[in-house]
């Protein structure tokens, strides 16, 4: 490895250091008491139902796209937010932003899975019967992240943005939730939102993640 060209030699650092990263969060997760998929024993790529049990159990669902708006943000965060553009150009850490992004994203899904953000999520947001996601599903989430880095390192920063917008008006008009939502109802609750969101459970609303557009089909 050592007599390789030294940008492919960092490229593979780099894919050795995520490697590590996500396994450690996969033993942690465990640790904490994650299952390593849904309890129903499928492992399905999409579960469009976020009023399922399915939901957060599987490879992706509508929340995979807030995983995905967290790379795009930490994307334009690390690239062009000062200190971090300066960082970028005067040392390593332009070679080191994924992975430093990937640590956040993976010590996020280690805390979202702690007792304390799980009963959060079910007190004060529309996730009433969360009980945290499966390994496949944060795996996954890791994934939708590095995702959204690497296509907001390779755009126009306004097209990040855009991308950004369109995902989150898209899954307000489908779930009525996204990252925006998510956090304002994690950090300070407000009853208005959470009569809205759940609106759609009374309602028998968006049901298949696409209904409100009126194609898709619902679950029971």
């Amino acid at each position: 490895i050592l007599e390789m060209p030294k940008p492919l030699r960092r490229r593979i650092e780099i894919v050795v250091v995520i490697a590590a990263i996500v396994a450690v969060t996969v033993v942690i997760l465990r640790w904490q008491g994650r299952v390593w998929f849904c309890s129903c024993g499928e492992i399905k790529i999409w579960a469009g139902d976020i009023w399922s049990l399915h939901n957060s159990q599987h490879l992706f669902d509508p929340y995979s796209f807030t995983h995905i708006a967290h790379g795009l943000l930490f994307a334009l965060l690390f690239i062009y937010v000062p200190p971090f553009r300066g960082w970028s150009r005067r040392t390593a850490f332009a070679d080191w932003r994924l992975p430093a992004g990937v640590a956040i994203e993976a010590l996020w899904e280690i805390v979202e899975n702690s007792a304390w953000i799980i009963n959060r999520y079910r007190e004060a947001t529309l996730a009433l019967g969360y009980n945290g996601d499966s390994i496949t599903n944060s795996v996954a989430d890791i994934a939708c992240f590095i995702f959204g880095f690497i296509l907001a390192s390779r755009i126009k920063w306004y097209y990040s943005l855009a991308i950004f917008a369109v995902m989150e008006i898209v899954l307000a008009l489908t779930i009525r939730d996204n990252l925006t939502l998510n956090v304002i109802m994690l950090i300070w609750p407000m009853q208005s939102i959470k009569a809205w969101q759940m609106a759609i459970a009374r309602e028998g609303f968006c049901r298949g993640f696409v209904k409100p557009f009126g194609f898709g089909a619902t679950s029971p």
